[in-house]
């Protein structure tokens, strides 16, 4: 024979739900937090100047000449520094870019 078990639970009371405005809220103030950290943390190398190392008194303020690429491809710029000829190569805002410099550049000897 089996005895009839009895079992008791508790029911706890189950809180309200939010409301769809309540939630509306949250959900547009993450989104804004996201947007604002987003926004601050972008970097523009490209379009807003001087973001770089401290300079000593000496500078060269000469115009480089551009050479721009199709889209996709790195865009170069040239100038001669003393009597070396500096290349860069850079890709519009993105962090990366290189370096050259070729020695006693002839064109550079005026």
């Amino acid at each position: 024979m089996s005895a009839a078990r009895t079992t008791t639970t508790e029911h706890k009371p189950t809180p309200a739900p939010r409301s769809r405005r309540t939630r509306r809220i949250a959900i547009g103030g993450a989104i804004a937090a996201v947007l604002a950290v987003t926004l601050t943390a972008c970097g523009d190398k490209f379009s807003e100047p001087f973001k770089d190392a401290p300079r000593s008194g000496k500078e060269n303020g000469a115009p480089m000449d551009l050479i721009r690429m199709a889209d996709g491809f790195s865009n170069v710029g040239n100038k001669c520094d003393g009597p070396n000829m500096v290349y860069v190569l850079y890709h519009a805002d993105n962090a990366y870019g290189s370096l050259s410099v070729v020695k006693d550049d002839p064109r550079c000897t005026k």
